[in-house]
């Protein structure tokens, strides 16, 4: 068996991390970074681009460059390259890839299992893909672990006096926030809300626009339309968002950014903090929702919480922490980084898991923490009208195993579909579809009469599967997943064929 270590695959930037000595290390890459960039690239001379090399690239290749993937986790989003086809699993798994291979050049030995951590908001579409993403790069997945509780577990290395904790996690593509209590060995998430539709991307954006119509207002020029020349504002904004989070003003100084009448053009302009902050405002104040209603699940006031912990490149915003300090009266702590913390914790599971299945006894009792997480959204089925009557409540403890009889609505019916959803919502129209069951071969019976026995199992991945039972024969029936977000086992092989062909393509090139 080879190493475990903890991957953060992050919207923005990847982070992993190992185990020495009884602590979490982070491992730098190939490149001596501490965090990997999350993006891939295609050239056209064929070869597959990951990390630091990619972004450098992508002014120059924008069209075959791909970004922020992990918003695509879980969706039938897909990108064609050269007459072949790639989902987001197989792009968030050339990342997984390239983690995995730096990290065997850091330990000098193979790496073949991981915890990979996801937003605590990712339904169980976007789960089951980020498992299949560590499949086809190799990965023995030993667990799927929210964010925030990873961002709990590091630091409850060092602080596990007993108190109740605010994970307040604003990455570059989502935004979490769990209510987490710390015990005598025991973390245990009381609650978690999120938005997985809000980060550092968006307030990139928001810069992004302001820069472009500055441009277009002072030459005439709209670089909108100009593949190239916008992914060099893209990143003008990012760096001069982060500049922005420790002085007051940022200079954006872009030399020949387009084509003017007769000389090229240069974009040169002064961005202001609070301007910066005046754009972004209705950003930062979306959190704020997410954030009661967590503590209302948990049951408790904000003056409960022991510390509020910041995780995320986001958060180094002034203004989210001016507001985090508002919404809860206590000055956010600065003992753990925001960058690594998740890939830290997510290396002490790994490591506790890995240390079990080789049945050896944990070292130390930092090890030896229990994690006790959450489903994030409610599971509902649909029953007649159009209702979704709810089964699994959000923020139950997992893992958890429940089930319920249901019946047939027409006489002699032979079959029942039964629509799974997840979310708040009271109607199955208003709720994320997770799949449709089948449950064929039911007893021909007048309405009512039937008695169909439906099993729900979310894993400790927070991953559903189900099962169903016709009480009337004892049979066991089959239910089929369908959904356009998952892969099948021969798609997901193919895929691990592919990685590796070109991982031997490119250690040939190389």
């Amino acid at each position: 068996m080879g190493m475990a270590i903890g991957i953060d695959l992050g919207t923005t930037n990847s982070c992993m991390a190992v185990v020495e000595g009884g602590r979490p290390t982070v491992m730098v890459n190939a490149e001596g970074e501490r965090t990997t960039p999350s993006v891939v690239a295609f050239t056209k001379q064929g070869e597959r681009l990951v990390g630091s090399v990619a972004v450098r690239q992508t002014a120059i290749n924008p069209d075959r460059t791909v970004a922020s993937i992990k918003r695509q986790m879980g969706t039938d989003w897909h990108l064609t390259v050269d007459g072949q086809r790639f989902t987001p699993q197989q792009i968030s798994a050339m990342v997984l890839r390239k983690l995995r291979s730096d990290a065997e050049r850091y330990l000098g030995q193979p790496v073949t299992d991981a915890v990979i951590t996801v937003p605590a908001y990712f339904n169980d579409m976007q789960r089951q893909a980020t498992k299949d993403a560590g499949r086809i790069a190799g990965l023995n997945v030993l667990r799927i672990i929210n964010e925030p509780t990873s961002a709990a577990l590091a630091y409850g290395l060092n602080n596990g006096s007993p108190q109740k904790v605010m994970v307040y996690d604003l990455g570059g593509g989502t935004f979490d926030v769990s209510i987490i209590e710390i015990s005598d060995g025991v973390i245990e998430v009381l609650a978690t809300a999120g938005d997985n539709h809000l980060g550092g991307d968006d307030f990139d954006e928001r810069l992004c626009s302001l820069l472009i119509e500055g441009f277009k207002r002072k030459t005439g020029i709209d670089v909108s339309r100009d593949p190239a020349a916008l992914q060099r504002v893209r990143e003008a904004a990012r760096t001069a968002k982060e500049q922005l989070s420790a002085s007051e003003t940022a200079q954006v100084n872009l030399p020949f950014l387009a084509s003017g009448p007769s000389d090229p053009v240069h974009l040169d302009q002064q961005v202001t903090r609070a301007q910066f902050e005046q754009l972004t405002a209705d950003l930062v104040q979306r959190t704020a929702e997410p954030v009661e209603r967590a503590l209302n699940d948990a049951g408790i006031a904000a003056s409960e919480l022991g510390q509020v912990l910041l995780v995320g490149g986001s958060t180094r915003i002034p203004a989210v922490q001016r507001y985090v300090r508002e919404l809860t009266g206590k000055s956010p702590s600065s003992s753990i980084n925001p960058d690594e913390c998740v890939a830290q914790g997510a290396a002490l599971q790994a490591e506790t898991l890995s240390s079990a299945l080789r049945g050896s006894a944990l070292a130390t009792r930092d090890q030896s923490i229990l994690l006790l997480d959450v489903t994030p959204l409610s599971l509902s089925i649909e029953t007649a009208g159009g209702v979704a009557t709810r089964l699994v409540e959000r923020n139950t403890t997992l893992p958890v195993h429940y089930s319920q009889v249901f019946t047939t609505t027409a006489p002699f019916q032979p079959k029942v579909e039964i629509h799974v959803l997840q979310g708040e919502r009271p109607m199955a129209a208003d709720n994320k579809t997770i799949g449709r069951f089948t449950l064929k071969g039911i007893k021909r019976a007048m309405a009512g009469v039937p008695r169909i026995e439906v099993t729900f199992d979310i894993d400790a991945n927070g991953i559903l599967t189900v099962s169903a039972r016709d009480q009337d024969t004892g049979r066991q029936q089959s239910i089929t997943i369908t959904s356009s977000g998952r892969m099948s086992d021969s798609e997901i092989e193919a895929a691990i064929a592919d990685a590796e062909r070109y991982a031997i393509v490119d250690q040939a090139r190389r």
